[in-house]
């Protein structure tokens, strides 16, 4: 099959990401034609005027559409798409030169219907963001699973940099309503319909996150939040390794509850954990970013597990129903 490629990137607000981005792509070691498809998502402060600057260097299609969240979005643009093999990206992504040509390469060697590809920080990134990325990203603390560590099973792709097929996009009507959570619930229709996904590593993404400490964990808190409806939805993809934020948190909790009753050597675990974190981001960063991950990390695991717990409690012991306990975890 000949690969036809259609970028599908949703946005909302962000005009200055999205001329990163089209920068990024005009500048692509990529000698075929592809599209760029825009989903304007209901900003009030559009890119439209970006995308008109590019259109000598670049296939765009603009579309504007009422408000209805990131996966609607995606689902919108593979629509009007017109390749037979989508790109998805967020506005917030900057693509190396190689990152097509990898893409199509890795396709051709060893085709799949859906690919997921890691996510990497740019020199030009802040130290929080560089922090965020190894703590998103480090394996020692995701196994490093988004920064191109394989995985001891089958791959979940995450939308901020997803391939997909339009025969798998068809087969499976795309994203769900649920956000977060959108991007696994996908992976696991795909795989019940028959098809593989993989994770190509030489397809990664600067990831130039628009975060804060607050933002950060609030994001990961509803990742928490979403496994445990994913858990529920589909029983046979549950997996120990979910819980470990959470046991994590109890871990740390214990570790200092056991040194104020004079008990150190839990503590020194924990101590000697962080340390780690800290002499292999440093080695990696430099040693402002090396303090910033174990921060992160500990922002990371405490806003997971807390919302992983806080799920599994509400859905698992009081039995209630997901959309009406956790109705902002839902697009309608």
């Amino acid at each position: 099959m000949e690969l036809n490629f259609s970028f599908v990137i949703p946005v909302y607000n962000r005009p200055d990401e999205v001329e990163k981005l089209l920068l990024s792509i005009s500048q692509l070691d990529y000698h075929k034609s592809f599209e760029v498809v825009i989903v304007e998502d209901g900003s009030a402060i559009t890119c439209e005027s970006v995308c008109s600057r590019f259109r000598e260097s670049v296939n765009i299609s603009y579309f504007f559409k009422s408000n209805s969240g990131p996966g609607e979005s995606r689902n919108y643009g593979m629509q009007k798409a017109k390749g037979n093999y989508f790109i998805i990206l967020d506005s917030d992504c900057i693509l190396p030169k190689n990152y097509l040509l990898a893409a199509e390469n890795a396709l051709i060697s060893d085709y799949v219907d859906c690919y997921g590809g890691p996510d990497a920080a740019h020199d030009s990134f802040t130290s929080l963001q560089k922090a965020i990325n190894y703590s998103m990203t480090s394996f020692f603390t995701t196994g490093g699973i988004r920064g191109g560590g394989e995985q001891l099973d089958k791959f979940q792709p995450r939308s901020f940099n997803m391939g997909l097929s339009k025969v798998a996009f068809q087969a499976t009507d795309g994203f769900g309503k649920i956000h977060p959570g959108e991007d696994p619930d996908l992976s696991i229709r795909l795989w019940k319909a028959g098809y593989r996904t993989r994770l190509i590593k030489e397809a990664y993404v600067y990831h130039e996150r628009r975060i804060s400490w607050k933002l950060f964990y609030k994001q990961v808190h509803k990742f928490g939040m979403v496994r445990v409806i994913l858990n529920k939805w589909y029983p046979d993809t549950s997996k120990l390794i979910y819980w470990l934020p959470s046991l994590f948190l109890i871990g740390l909790l214990f570790s200092l509850i056991s040194f104020l009753l004079g008990y150190i050597w839990f503590l020194f675990l924990a101590l000697f954990y962080f340390l780690i974190i800290f002499i292999d981001s440093s080695i990696k960063n430099g040693a402002i970013i090396g303090l910033y991950s174990v921060f992160a990390v500990i922002v990371q695991f405490t806003s997971y597990g807390l919302g992983f717990l806080k799920s599994y409690y509400y859905l698992n012991f009081l039995k209630k129903e997901e959309k009406n306990q956790f109705p902002q975890l839902f697009f309608k």
